[in-house]
């Protein structure tokens, strides 16, 4: 019989398939459902630093206090209505899911600064939450603010939290550093139990009748796989952390390739919001037949059998891979002039 099991953030699961946050595990009915399909754990729908703000510094009434003079301040902050959960809700939430399923329940923090709502980390343990996931969203707009800085403001709110907390923290971050590698290492030095690759920038859009900026969510393609795949694969084995690959995951093909660089889980969200819930056992069964005609006996055999450590060549990972993209583009513009022509006689 196949294995599908696989250790993330030192829990045991039943299969790499784990869904992470999102609207689907906002209800206890959403998570129960996700469960049933075949999810090996659940990340919980996140909280953000500014709902722990808000209900600390009211900052509601502040924030609304005169702006009717300049109503468009009123779109800079998120308004209470937006959030589905406050702090204190959300704990419930944790506490609720944690009786209602089996699976791991996995905690999830939106924040940017080092502050007060890294303390809420202690909370959310002392809620029932299995692990943390840090959810480090930040756009560095100040030109005045080197790398070096935003680096460091990463690496010091997971040092706060892990030393609030004695579960385990995952740091799901950003591809936009001058050294994803060195990055990685620093924070796994810092405590950081498990890296999540990659966050998801949602860059507002222009409406061009109205002549407004408008959020856009989109939802990702399979081709948003290529980035994970890559620094998985450079990652894997020079890190200790457990490596979580998320977004571009929509079928089987995508979960085997990044299972193969090295991810220890590859989690779901778009394809899960597109298809529904049940498209976990379609996927899960799809794996399981990959396996079965390619002989693998377990997960862990076929875990890293094509990282850049393992690869026949490990450049496909830099730069010589880079130089065989672009002739290999250049070629199929020649190719296709000659065949049109041939085809025209010109």
């Amino acid at each position: 019989m196949i294995d599908l099991t696989t250790t993330y953030l030192g829990m045991k699961l039943r299969t790499p398939l784990v869904p992470s946050a999102s609207p689907l595990s906002q209800e206890l009915d959403g998570i129960r459902r996700l469960e049933d399909a075949g999810a090996s754990a659940v990340v919980l729908y996140s909280l953000f630093e500014e709902q722990l703000r808000q209900e600390r510094f009211e900052l509601d009434h502040h924030l609304t206090a005169g702006t009717e003079s300049f109503a468009e301040s009123l779109t800079y902050f998120p308004q209470p209505g937006e959030f589905r959960l406050g702090p204190e809700g959300y704990l419930n939430h944790i506490r609720k899911a944690k009786e209602a399923v089996r699976i791991p329940i996995i905690a999830s923090l939106n924040g940017a600064t080092v502050g007060g709502w890294t303390d809420y980390a202690r909370q959310i343990e002392q809620a029932g939450a299995d692990a943390l996931e840090c959810n480090i969203y930040s756009i560095p707009t100040d030109l005045d603010v080197p790398g070096v800085e935003i680096e460091q403001t990463y690496v010091d709110i997971v040092k706060a939290v892990k030393t609030a907390v004695s579960i385990p923290v995952a740091v799901k971050l950003s591809p936009f550093f001058s050294n994803m590698a060195n990055i990685a290492k620093r924070l796994e030095l810092e405590g950081a139990n498990g890296l999540v690759l990659f966050n998801r920038f949602y860059q507002p859009d222009i409406d061009l009748d109205e002549l407004e900026i408008t959020p856009n969510v989109l939802l990702s393609t399979p081709q948003a796989l290529r980035l994970p795949l890559t620094w998985i694969g450079i990652l894997y084995g020079r890190i200790r952390a457990s490596l979580a690959a998320t977004s571009g995951v929509h079928g089987p093909e995508d979960v085997i390739k990044l299972l193969m660089v090295g991810a220890d889980v590859t989690m779901l969200c778009s394809t899960l919001l597109r298809n529904g819930i049940t498209h976990l056992r379609y996927i899960e069964q799809g794996l399981l037949e990959w396996m079965e005609r390619r002989e693998y006996e377990s997960v862990q055999q076929m875990k890293g059998s094509m990282s850049q450590l393992r690869c026949a060549d490990p450049t496909a990972f830099e730069r010589a891979q880079y130089m065989k993209a672009v002739k290999s583009v250049q070629h199929v513009l020649v190719t296709s002039r000659e065949a049109w022509r041939i085809l025209t006689g010109d």
